[in-house]
């Protein structure tokens, strides 16, 4: 059986929901380093040009940020998901014994409070 050597990914995201449905199933996985190649799929097929401009990075950086032995920034990652408008929503997630959802523990919520307050003195 041949394998597909040079696959292209980003040819053949070419909508919304495609692009939707990739990201899904990369985070459904829970792999970090392949989430990051994705982001460079989408990149490269909404235009690697155009999210350089509209992030602030070099397009070169791009390339080298997003491929499969990258470790890059989160502020990076960001700025790349910000120009392609697409963010990250966090929900709480159910605990599988009880079926509630996991509540944050009170020393956390603490102390983002107590952070907060700092940075607004």
């Amino acid at each position: 059986m041949k394998i597909a050597q040079n696959l292209d990914i980003s040819e053949f995201l070419d909508s919304e929901e495609k692009i939707s449905a990739y990201l899904t199933a990369i985070m459904e996985d829970n792999d970090l380093p392949l989430l990051l190649q994705a982001i460079g799929h989408i990149a490269k097929a909404r235009g690697m040009a155009t999210i350089a401009k509209d992030s602030g990075l070099g397009r070169e950086s791009l390339y080298k940020a997003f491929n499969e032995n990258s470790q890059p920034k989160f502020d990076t990652v960001k700025r790349v998901l910000n120009a392609m408008n697409i963010s990250i929503n966090f929900t709480p997630t159910t605990d599988p014994k009880s079926g509630a959802n996991s509540p944050i523990r009170s020393s956390t919520r603490s102390s983002i409070r107590s952070r907060k307050q700092k940075e607004a003195a």
